[in-house]
């Protein structure tokens, strides 16, 4: 299978899971900081320490920023939701738990895609327990099927987004996550 097909193969697989819009970049195109990891440390989402995929706990942010260029290219993709207002907390979270159904799905769907390597990176924390074993004083339960999120590996968001020709901001009232899958042919 050519790459070109590959890609177009990928993209259309995760947009027709749900994805609001997806692209294949090269991972060269995607720029890395690793000050998003004192962002990660300010602990704005609450899992700082709490969850296993999550920093400090992941990683360090150079080996992660490093581990992420030793792939040749990203499945980027984002979903889109609707809120009742730029308030709506509860919104958010549903949305964010679509997000990840739509991760798991893809997830299970891409085992089939002959790619040598992969790597999912998710939008936030872990969320494949409903409580991470880091709260609980347990070991990760799933460590095959965990998902670091994009900035845990340094990933700066918004310039993906624009890497990938995507909005990072969908307009007033919605939320956006993004995903992406790193991968060798």
């Amino acid at each position: 299978m050519e790459n070109k097909e590959m890609f177009d193969t990928i993209t259309s697989l995760v947009l027709s899971l749900g994805a609001y819009r997806a692209s294949v970049i090269p991972v060269e195109n995607i720029q890395t900081d690793a000050a998003f990891r004192d962002m990660c440390a300010a602990n704005v989402c609450g899992n700082y320490g709490r969850n296993w995929m999550c920093p400090p706990d992941a990683g360090d942010i150079h080996d992660l920023m490093a581990e992420l260029r030793t792939y040749s290219y990203a499945l980027v993709y984002q979903t889109v939701s609707e809120l009742e207002d730029s308030y709506d907390f509860e919104g958010m979270m549903e949305a964010g738990a679509r997000h990840n159904q739509l991760m798991i799905k893809l997830r299970g769907q891409m085992a089939e895609v002959p790619l040598s390597r992969v790597l999912h990176l998710g939008a936030g924390g872990c969320r494949m327990c409903e409580v991470c074993g880091k709260r609980t004083g347990e070991p990760c339960r799933h460590p095959d099927l965990a998902v670091a999120s994009l900035e845990t590996y340094g990933v700066n968001v918004s310039k993906l987004a624009t890497a990938a020709g995507m909005k990072y901001i969908n307009g007033q009232d919605t939320v956006t996550y993004f995903g992406a899958v790193l991968f060798d042919i």
